[in-house]
């Protein structure tokens, strides 16, 4: 394969993304991005022909529990390790 990016690609992202680079790190850096896009490039080449599609890699049935009412806890024993309390209920800092 061939070059797929190049260096006005990665100046063009830096400056997207607020980022400097000298001309010798953009040259490392589409190096080596044009590497990795390369290899992914190569792994959809991979013949899957043969392979059944999934939606998921285990097969999954419903996993969730049934919903049953149940005591709670109470306001004393929710709050016993709360590091503030006022009122009954939680106090936490204010969030300007």
């Amino acid at each position: 394969m061939g070059k797929i990016i190049n260096k006005e690609d990665i100046a063009h992202i830096a400056k997207l993304a607020e980022l400097e680079y000298s001309d010798a790190e953009i040259d490392k850096i589409t190096s080596q991005l044009d590497k990795i896009i390369n290899h992914v490039a190569k792994i959809g080449q991979a013949d899957t022909s043969n392979v059944i599609s999934t939606s998921h890699v285990l097969e999954l049935s419903n996993v969730y529990r049934e919903d049953k009412a149940r005591e709670s806890l109470s306001r004393e024993e929710s709050l016993k390790n709360a590091p503030l309390e006022d009122g009954g209920g939680f106090k936490v800092p204010k969030i300007d």
